[in-house]
This record gives structure tokens, sequence and C-alpha cells, in this order.
């Protein structure tokens, strides 16, 4: 499994990748993993003001439905529409083509309760 070091995560699987006052949000490589096969992404949060632990969308996978957390609070700037057509991105290519959403830091610089990768390995057991 691949968990790029430049990126933070959550105990709620998602990635966070901070580009100044903005930053990219996803799935773990290991929650699309535990997922399986994701058929859907639903995200309609765009334009929305959310505080951190908030749903921002959910994913659909063969078996089942999981919520997608906000790792910082923000503002819902873009989603990927790629997703639209492919949502099997998020298995393929999790970090890279498979992003969720795009945000404007409510707090830029304020990084905490997010995990480094070494933490976040930890935290499954990897």
């Amino acid at each position: 499994m691949n968990f790029p070091s430049e990126l933070k995560y959550t105990e709620d699987h998602e990635w966070i990748r901070i580009e100044g006052d903005t930053a990219i949000i996803g799935i773990t490589d290991h929650a699309q993993n535990e997922l399986g096969d994701i058929v859907y992404v639903d995200i309609n949060t765009v334009g929305d003001a959310l505080d951190k632990g908030e749903v921002f969308g959910s994913v659909e996978a063969v078996k089942t439905v999981s919520d997608l957390f906000i790792p910082l609070p923000g503002t819902v700037l873009e989603v990927n529409e790629e997703l639209d057509a492919e949502p099997e991105l998020v298995n393929t290519d999790p970090y890279g083509r498979g992003w969720m959403v795009k945000i404007s830091l409510a707090n830029p610089g304020d990084e905490d309760g997010l995990l480094s990768a070494e933490d976040y390995q930890k935290f499954i057991g990897a």
C-alpha cells in the first residue's frame, strides 16, 4: 500500500494535500482497498463552508456506502468532475486522478489532529 509522505491523513481515512490556503482531499489507498470497487461518488457541497469532521459527500462501493469527512474547516471550491464518469479512479489512483474535492482553508497553517504518513500507517496497523 502507498502512503505519500507529503500528505497528511485522518483517522477517518481521508488524505489532504495542503497548498498554501487551499487543499485537495481524497480517501487513502487503505480506505479504497477496504471499500472495494467504488461505483459512485456523491459530492454536492460546492460552496458550502464546513467545519472539521463534517460530511462533505459519500462514496458507494459494491457492498456499502461510506461518508466522507472534511479533515480541516473550509469551503468546498471544486469537485473532481472526472469521478462522475470514472468513479473507479478512486481505486486506481487515490492520490492522483482520484482526488475528490478542493477546499479553501478557513485557518491556513492549522493542521491540528492530522496524522503524518508514518502515524497513519501505525494507526491502521500497516
